[in-house]
């Protein structure tokens, strides 16, 4: 009897340090969430016969098909069928698994079917007209919710007033944000699309969603010709390849190199059936192609020269802060650079990578989830690849 009840204890504790060590090296996996946006009764924007709930699902799972190839990855889903989710349980969907970014997949439309391109937006309140109505577009969706008037304290997507309240939450995270945006449009670019810059505007979904976090719109199907592109399987595939090959981009700079970090690869794209030649299509506009409108990262103190140095970023920010222990959750050796009125703060200073990550889980254990590690070499920052390569 003794040995049996023995027998359990010992299985038992078997069993907790196992799912110890499995939670441990999951929780290690670069978090991505996935965000198809519209679904069931909300189309999105409808142009030509073409949805845009359909399209922005049909990429979701190209991309996340792509990166689940990749071991260090882990996607979370907001949807993986045709399904409203409210914009807020969007954002939390990614709150609670922690994520390391929100991805937001649209379609743009527009009255002038002429525009076309891809831009990539970060959570801010901008000056420009269109960004903010573009924005009330996307809004639009909370009316399709019950009793959204309570659930978002008042929020009114045809209200100006409505978002001077999102002011605050565009600081947190604005950099890896913009540092995320820049890279997928950067890739639009390698693959001929047009792209129309990085911008800001008052998302909710972004607003509420508590990591470094985009919302792509893919191009225009208001336009004839872009429209059909985005919703045949070769343009599906080819943004897919380009917003996987970005993610991963920014996952090796921000978070590390893993063994499947290679860019995406000939066997990672799904079989394409071709087109009937016999059967009439619509041309596709060759894209004018320039580079895209991002806001750039902040230029850091100078450090060690020739030598590559490693800090912690933990955050951005339009308060200035003393840089002593009591404002940093009880960490020290914290230096400060700002440009205008942000302040970037970051924690430590290293030559060896390894202690550099040393850091960071010391940082993300104060509190600081997003912190990541940026490298400077002869006064300028440089990714941490370029870093590594000395």
């Amino acid at each position: 009897m003794r040995l049996l009840k023995n027998t359990k204890i010992i299985q038992f504790v078997l069993c907790t340090i196992l799912v110890c060590i499995s939670t441990k090296a999951y929780s290690q996996k670069f978090k991505v969430t996935l965000d198809a946006g519209h679904g069931d009764h909300d189309f999105g924007a409808v142009h030509h016969g073409h949805i845009e709930k359909n399209i922005a699902l049909a990429v979701v799972l190209k991309v996340g098909r792509i990166l689940e190839k990749n071991s260090g990855i882990q996607v979370i889903y907001t949807r993986k069928g045709d399904q409203f989710i409210d914009l807020v349980e969007r954002a939390n969907i990614a709150n609670r698994a922690n994520a390391d970014i929100f991805v937001s997949i649209h379609c743009n439309a527009n009255k002038n079917m002429v525009a076309d391109g891809s831009e990539t937006y970060v959570m801010g309140m901008s000056k420009n007209a269109s960004n903010l109505e573009a924005a009330k577009r996307e809004n639009q969706v909370v009316t399709l919710e019950k009793d959204y008037k309570q659930k978002y304290e008042g929020f009114d997507p045809n209200s100006a007033e409505s978002y001077g309240g999102m002011i605050v939450a565009q600081e947190l995270y604005l950099d890896q944000s913009i540092a995320l945006a820049g890279k997928v449009q950067e890739h639009f670019l390698n693959v001929g699309k047009k792209s129309r810059g990085v911008k800001q505007a008052p998302y909710m979904v972004l607003h509420k969603a508590y990591m470094p976090r985009v919302l792509i719109e893919m191009g225009f199907i208001s336009n004839p010709a872009e429209g059909a592109r985005l919703d045949s399987e070769q343009g599906q595939q080819e943004v897919a390849e380009s917003i996987a090959t970005a993610i991963i981009s920014y996952k090796k700079e921000y978070f590390g190199k893993g063994a499947d970090d290679d860019v995406v690869k000939p066997a990672d794209r799904i079989e394409v059936k071709k087109m009937d030649s016999t059967k009439s299509k619509p041309t596709v506009k060759n894209p004018e192609v320039k580079k895209p409108d991002v806001k750039p990262i902040i230029k850091s103190e100078p450090v060690t020269t020739g030598i590559a140095t490693f800090k912690i970023q933990l955050s951005a920010s339009g308060t200035k802060l003393d840089p002593v222990p009591s404002n940093f959750n009880g960490l020290s050796k914290i230096s400060v650079s700002n440009e205008g009125t942000l302040y970037k703060y970051m924690y430590g200073e290293t030559t060896n990578y390894e202690e550099a990550r040393r850091l960071l889980s010391e940082a993300k254990a104060k509190g600081y989830a997003s912190a990541f590690v940026i490298a400077f070499k002869n006064g300028k920052k440089v990714s941490v690849q370029e870093a590594l390569r000395q």
